[in-house]
């Protein structure tokens, strides 16, 4: 519906400090309504067991949530209000890709989930979370170009 919206939310996501230090194999894609998040597993991203860290999961799916929801939001930055997660099984190698969309939307809430899979296509975790529309600008300040 608005791909120079979706392509700065994109531009926006990947220029954040931690996806550049950290995540950084991490690629988006951003559609009305809907966000995948793909990334390559790393052992820096391991616990002491050789698996990814449940941090992980938790930021894969909360990203992809978020940014399934401010796909519909044009003038302003979402904050997450609460997320959950239930981790399914462990992921140590390959790709992971986390898919979230919209469940609900009212006047000043959404509720946004994601599922991730493993590079075999098996659901390995799922979140569910609360978004509101903050009093921030979607603007080049935060990114957003």
């Amino acid at each position: 519906m608005n791909q120079e919206h979706y392509t700065k939310l994109e531009k926006m996501y990947l220029q954040a400090n931690i996806n550049i230090a950290l995540y950084d194999t991490t690629t988006i894609k951003v559609s009305e309504g809907l966000a995948q998040i793909n990334m390559e597993i790393s052992e820096k991203y391991f616990h002491a067991l050789g698996a990814i860290h449940g941090s992980v999961y938790f930021k894969l799916l909360d990203d992809a949530a978020f940014f399934a929801v401010n796909s519909i939001i044009k003038d302003a930055f979402v904050l997450t209000t609460s997320f959950n997660i239930n981790l399914i099984r462990p992921a140590h190698k390959g790709i992971i890709s986390s898919v979230g969309k919209i469940k609900s939307k009212s006047r000043n809430l959404f509720v946004a989930e994601a599922t991730m899979y493993n590079e075999d296509g098996k659901e390995i975790a799922f979140g569910t979370g609360n978004f509101a529309k903050s009093n921030v600008n979607l603007s080049e300040k935060i990114g957003y170009k």
